[in-house]
């Protein structure tokens, strides 16, 4: 059930008040609701010497709360919030708020770090955010990450996944671009206005996203993108998408930032290997040395949104003695005679070849040219 009107406008106002992420601002709207923690505010911007008693507040520290509605006074503009969100209509666009729709449920999962709001513009329907996969990674993409997240999103999207990014050049752009072109949705994630696509050269990109799926930012128009508020932005990429997907990043990639968010955030994390001998890379390889998922298609990544296998286990009895040492010696790549593999496992050609038929009618083998190697 959406929020009354008040309440609406008064966390459109808190957007522009409060730093995204802010979690004193996040405490205040919780306890008291939006209106009436904008009412404090209004209080301390009408006579600043005059700080109002403060109710319990959990554990915020209280003079820091004092010290943040005085910041936030000082910013207050009455009448700012339907300002913004006319001007955002002009813009062929519409507030979003907790509660709506069109709210992606998964940004609760950020507690007091939760957007006030999202300005947003194209799809405002739940369905564009029931199935997400946050794709992102560096900007100074190589042909190699290009080409991985262009194949990776789509087949994505043909299986109806919403791909999730932050609009940027590189891995960003380009997964935004191949669901554009794949026919899927795709969603971007902004850091400043929505009367200020970043970066500029991205614009037209954006516009196809909106009309595709859709475009978002937490701060209201007229603002603009910062470093601090795309590290910001970069918490709401990850809690969007179920699963968060690293194509390419160098070692200090703002890439690994966003898989930060999603392994504070309990959600599957996974990463691209690329060359060893590529510095774009360096980031990915880290984030799998640390225990993120490696993935290197969209089965890959499908199986850990859906939590089931991207291929079916293969069937037949258990092995035995024989067809264990068999299977264990056979290659993942290229194939091993049956003369090579006897003399592997110690065992007489005819037990190879019996094991070899057991392993094959469960399928664990294969036959090429009577060499043989794992399914």
């Amino acid at each position: 059930m959406g929020e009354v009107p008040q309440d609406r406008l008064a966390r459109a106002a808190w957007s522009g008040l409060a730093e995204p992420g802010d979690p004193v601002a996040g405490v205040l709207v919780e306890v008291l609701g939006p209106s009436e923690a904008l009412a404090l505010v209004a209080d301390v911007a009408a006579d600043p010497g005059a700080m109002p008693a403060l109710p319990p507040l959990g554990s915020a520290n209280q003079d820091r709360v004092r010290r943040s509605l005085l910041g936030w006074a000082a910013r207050w503009q009455p009448g700012a919030a339907r300002d913004w969100a006319d001007w955002v209509t002009r813009l062929g666009g519409k507030l979003v708020v907790p509660g709506d729709p069109g709210w992606p449920t998964r940004l609760d999962d950020l507690g007091h770090a939760r957007p006030m709001c999202l300005w947003a513009q194209g799809d405002d329907s739940a369905e564009l955010w029931d199935r997400t996969v946050s794709v992102v990674g560096a900007r100074a993409a190589t042909g190699y990450g290009e080409h991985v997240t262009a194949e990776l999103v789509a087949g994505l999207v043909d299986a109806g996944v919403t791909v999730v990014s932050g609009g940027a050049f590189g891995i960003d752009a380009v997964a935004h671009r191949a669901a554009v072109a794949a026919g899927g949705r795709t969603a971007a994630v902004l850091a400043g206005g929505l009367d200020r696509p970043y970066p500029a050269g991205n614009a037209r990109l954006l516009s196809a996203v909106a009309a595709s799926g859709a475009v978002v930012c937490e701060v209201p128009p007229g603002r603009h993108p910062t470093r601090h508020r795309f590290l910001l932005r970069n918490r709401v990429i990850a809690a969007a998408g179920a699963v968060t997907v690293v194509v390419e990043a160098a070692w200090r990639s703002g890439a690994l930032s966003t898989a930060g968010h999603a392994v504070g955030l309990l959600r599957p994390v996974a990463a691209v290997p690329g060359p060893v001998t590529s510095a774009a890379s360096a980031g990915c390889h880290r984030l799998l040395r640390d225990g993120a998922v490696c993935v290197s298609d969209a089965a890959e990544v499908l199986e850990l949104l859906d939590g089931t296998p991207s291929c079916a286990p293969p069937t037949g009895p258990p092995p035995g003695p024989h067809e264990r040492m068999v299977h264990d010696a056979l290659p993942l790549r290229g194939e091993r005679s049956v003369e090579a593999l006897g003399r592997e496992c110690g065992l007489a050609a005819p037990d190879v070849l019996e094991a070899l038929g057991s392993l094959e009618l469960a399928g664990r083998a294969t036959c090429r040219a009577g060499r043989w190697r794992r399914a």
